[in-house]
């Protein structure tokens, strides 16, 4: 059945909501199928999930001062319904605003009959009052404006203001707000980023090499969902941001080097490693998820790297005598809030909290103790998250580094532009500062 963008960006935020699912897979099955039309329509849709997620502290504290009951007391789909009109009306100038309150009154009385009158007294009610809707007072309040206004949760304003300021932190939040690029990797196996690049403006694409990987290629007015692309169905290109794909440079794997990708999920770097090997060489990628094994085994099919050999296991606990000292290099690509990732993934931010961190802290140490025995003498482990937050970053490094003295910080290659290390030599990434996801990584040489 067809279904209208706005109406299929309310069932798929209702799923995320109730279901705690993520929005990317659910809006692929809709966008991958027929269920909305045009490449308008789908437009549309992608941009009213991730804009309504984005924004969503936002249009609540909108939505709360227009409405006359208890906030607790209205239908969480209803308040769906509210969130993406509102979206459309603040957000999206090219949206009639007729058309915005129309559809979502006609939403309401088809998923909420009996509500459709209270969507469309609030909808009319915030075209009158828009401008005079009162906001916490910057100069009182900082941390609840900014949370607020820049649509962030409050502890996270108020630790980022710690750290960086008002101005950056209202700089980190626009930033995580922004539409993120589609971001792709190139498989230099099988053809240059130049030539590749050739193809996909040849296929009606604006395609662009990225500015700090070698590896990446920016694209904008997709002519197909890349997953229809031959390019993409053929081991051409990946789906990477482009920070992600600087941790494989920073890993900087040789021809015929044994590697250890630990926490190596669906593959997505082990593939990168192994095309800057030219395929030549060893990597173990090991993961807990039996499930990530058969992600892995179609990812390297699909890319033609043949040197990857994936294995299940708990990388929380010693891998076995016969990992001691044999790899070359290391990576500890550690689970992690993913708090760098809420431009790409607007969720995360309503989902976590500081206890989530320290949790996180806890595994991401005894991995990274395990990890200690596995290189060479020599060797590197690197280790990576996609958190901007220090207590799954330098906190665990420092703590590494207290309990393993044959083991010292040293700064990443210096193919790594210098404006992502920091003075201590670590490898930090923010969208607001490079245009990327946050992205952080260590460089641990054993002596």
């Amino acid at each position: 059945m067809k279904k209208s963008p706005r109406g299929a960006a309310v069932t798929i935020l209702n799923r995320v909501e109730q279901t705690g699912a993520y929005a990317e897979p659910l809006l692929d099955s809709f966008l991958s199928s027929d269920t909305v039309a045009t490449i308008q329509d789908r437009r549309l849709l992608t941009r009213l999930v991730y804009g309504t997620l984005r924004m969503k502290n936002n249009l609540d504290w909108i939505i709360r001062s227009l409405y006359r009951g208890k906030p607790s007391s209205l239908q969480q789909g209803v308040c769906t319904i509210l969130r993406v009109a509102l979206y459309q009306l603040i957000y999206m100038e090219r949206i009639p605003a007729f058309a915005a309150v129309d559809e979502a009154v006609k939403l309401a009385k088809q998923m909420y009959p009996g509500r459709d009158r209270l969507v469309n007294a609030i909808l009319r009610n915030a075209l009158r009052k828009m401008d005079a809707i009162p906001y916490p007072e910057e100069d009182h309040d900082l941390s609840r404006y900014i949370s607020i206004v820049y649509s962030h949760p409050e502890w996270m304003t108020t630790r980022w203001i710690g750290r960086f300021g008002p101005d950056e932190t209202k700089a980190l939040c626009e930033g995580n707000n922004g539409i993120p690029p589609i971001t792709i990797r190139c498989n230099v196996l099988k053809e240059s980023r130049d030539d590749i690049i050739e193809k996909l403006q040849a296929g009606g694409n604006r395609a662009m090499a990225t500015q700090y990987s070698t590896s990446g290629i920016l694209i904008a007015d997709l002519s197909v969902p890349l997953a229809r692309m031959p390019l993409f169905q053929q081991g051409y290109i990946q789906v990477q941001d482009e920070a992600s794909q600087l941790i494989s440079h920073i890993v900087d794997p040789r021809e015929g080097e044994v590697i250890l990708d630990i926490c190596s999920g669906a593959g997505i770097k082990s593939t990168h490693m192994g095309e800057i090997m030219n395929n030549r060489g060893r990597i173990i990628a090991v993961d807990v998820n039996p499930a990530k094994k058969a992600a892995a085994q179609r990812l390297s099919q699909r890319m033609g790297v043949t040197i990857i050999e994936p294995v299940t296991k708990d990388s929380a606990d010693d891998l076995g005598a016969d990992y001691h000292g044999i790899f070359d290099r290391v990576l500890v690509d550690a689970p992690c809030s993913g708090i760098g990732t809420v431009r790409r993934h607007p969720e995360i931010k309503w989902r976590i909290g500081e206890a989530d961190m320290r949790k996180n802290a806890i595994l991401q140490k005894n991995i990274l103790r395990a990890a200690a025995p596995y290189p060479k003498r020599g060797g590197v482990i690197v280790y990576s998250t996609c958190s901007t937050e220090p207590e799954e970053n330098e906190e665990v490094i420092r703590d590494f580094l207290t309990r393993n003295g044959d083991y010292g910080l040293v700064e990443p290659p210096e193919t790594i532009d210098r404006g992502m290390v920091t003075t201590e030599g670590f490898f930090r990434t923010y969208p607001h500062r490079h245009g990327t996801d946050g992205f952080f990584a260590a460089v641990l040489l054993r002596s």
